[in-house]
């Protein structure tokens, strides 16, 4: 018998938990979920023998060695900031661990003694990072198979509304954590292009984008992550000429988005005096000229030069930023009030189905022709439940758990699903979900 420690039962959780719990009868299997809400780990066993849910405080420190002890694998569906609380005490106890996280400087620096404890860590088993990783492997490992060589690699995913839910205009809904979209972007995204290094500002990132079509799923636009330059070395692409991966969203958004950039409303350092007792037009007024006569509207179109009548002001006034309702937020960041107002307007409704998009493109040399594969992937969520956000993230993991569990992964040490013995199963198994990539090939030369 097998015994899983699942910490964490929110929404990204879902899918996991009801896998593994499938499981369980198959493998002997035993599990056990602490989330700070009992009742919502109780809902989500749903009275299964194979399983048993308790509170779990992560604030209380001196009950994590208890919770873990005797366990085969604990997984972390716990925000990522505690991951490494969970990380340090696998350790201490011989303990294997699983997240869907990306991988943690604490890892890295322990990784040499996971390794000579014969332990596993899976990481970055979501869907980005995760799904990402193992698409793109799966390609690349192909091509340089059969003697090509890369010299482009450019990859995008979007977590957004699907086609029958999109009822706003700005053709998104929140799918993940409101807050993460808010501050989505800050610092300095770079990649390259064409062996030269590109750097964009926070302040001009949604005016640099790029259209793209995937699948039947329509139009998008992407603008480029933080740091594309990274991934060189986790694909070993290191001397590879281009580079960039991004985010999509629908078209008319990053140009609406970069009104709140550009006002400073996404800031999270500071606070504003008084935030309880402005409205949302209030607000908006603080980032403008001191003008008592002219509109708030005004003098937005005039400080960005909008156009009154344009799209971008229509999506702005729907989400009720001219309105005055009050903030009610004591102490609050411009970022804090924007969230609020944005999680009033932009929540998927209680029949809503959310989607996300994948699109990956290599180009690469081979026989001296330029060729190019274009692989994509557009996946519809069921409900606000199980949603396909919940869904890829969930279940690529437990799929790795699974593997980990039954010993078809025999690598030790920190590891993260790059390589065949990870996702030749688990995307064979994601196809069997419908989460399925549909490649199209075409000669550029």
């Amino acid at each position: 018998m097998k015994r899983i420690l699942i910490l964490g039962a929110g929404l990204s959780a879902t899918s996991l938990i009801d896998y593994l719990i499938s499981k369980s009868e198959i493998y002997d299997w035993k599990i056990r979920l602490g989330d700070l809400d009992a009742d919502l780990a109780i809902r989500k066993i749903m009275n299964h023998p194979n399983a048993e849910a308790f509170r779990f405080d992560i604030n209380d420190t001196d009950k994590i060695e208890s919770v873990v002890k005797g366990m085969d694998i604990v997984v972390s569906m716990l925000p990522a900031r505690f991951h490494d609380l969970i990380a340090d005490e696998c350790l201490k106890q011989g303990i294997n661990m699983a997240t869907a996280s990306y991988v943690s400087p604490f890892l890295r620096q322990k990784e040499e003694e996971i390794i000579n404890k014969g332990l596993t860590f899976l990481n970055e088993l979501g869907v980005d990072p995760g799904i990402d990783h193992m698409s793109a492997m799966q390609v690349i490992d192909r091509i340089r198979a059969n003697g090509g060589k890369l010299t482009a690699f450019y990859s995008f995913t979007g977590g957004l509304v699907a086609p029958e839910s999109d009822d706003n205009p700005w053709n998104y809904k929140f799918t993940w954590n409101p807050r993460n979209v808010v501050l989505a972007g800050q610092g300095v995204s770079q990649y390259i292009i064409n062996g030269r290094y590109k750097y964009i500002p926070y302040n001009k990132l949604f005016a640099r984008i790029m259209p793209r079509t995937v699948l039947d799923f329509g139009e998008f636009e992407v603008y480029p992550n933080r740091d594309s330059l990274k991934y060189r070395k986790i694909y070993d692409l290191e001397d590879i000429s281009t580079m960039l991966r991004g985010t999509m969203r629908r078209p008319g958004y990053c140009e609406a988005w970069d009104v709140f950039v550009q006002l400073g409303c996404t800031d999270d350092t500071y606070t504003m005096e008084n935030s309880e007792k402005m409205t949302y037009r209030d607000f908006i007024n603080t980032f403008l000229r001191y003008d008592l006569v002219k509109p708030v509207e005004d003098k937005l179109c005039e400080y960005l030069n909008l156009d009154p009548d344009g799209d971008i002001m229509k999506k702005l006034t729907w989400l009720g930023i001219f309105e005055n309702k009050p903030v009610l937020l004591r102490n609050a960041t411009p970022a804090q009030i924007l969230q609020q107002l944005l999680e009033s307007k932009l929540s998927l409704n209680k029949d809503d189905k959310d989607m996300i998009v994948m699109q990956h493109e290599f180009e690469y040399e081979i026989d001296n022709q330029l060729h190019k594969i274009t692989s994509a992937m557009g996946f519809i969520g069921k409900d606000t439940v199980h949603t396909a956000m919940a869904v890829t993230v969930g279940t690529p993991l437990a799929i790795a758990v699974k593997l980990l569990l039954t010993g078809k992964i025999s690598s030790k040490g920190v590891i993260i699903p790059t390589k065949p013995e990870l996702y030749e199963p688990i995307l064979a198994e994601l196809e069997e979900c419908g989460i399925k990539f549909i490649e199209k090939e075409e000669l550029l030369n």
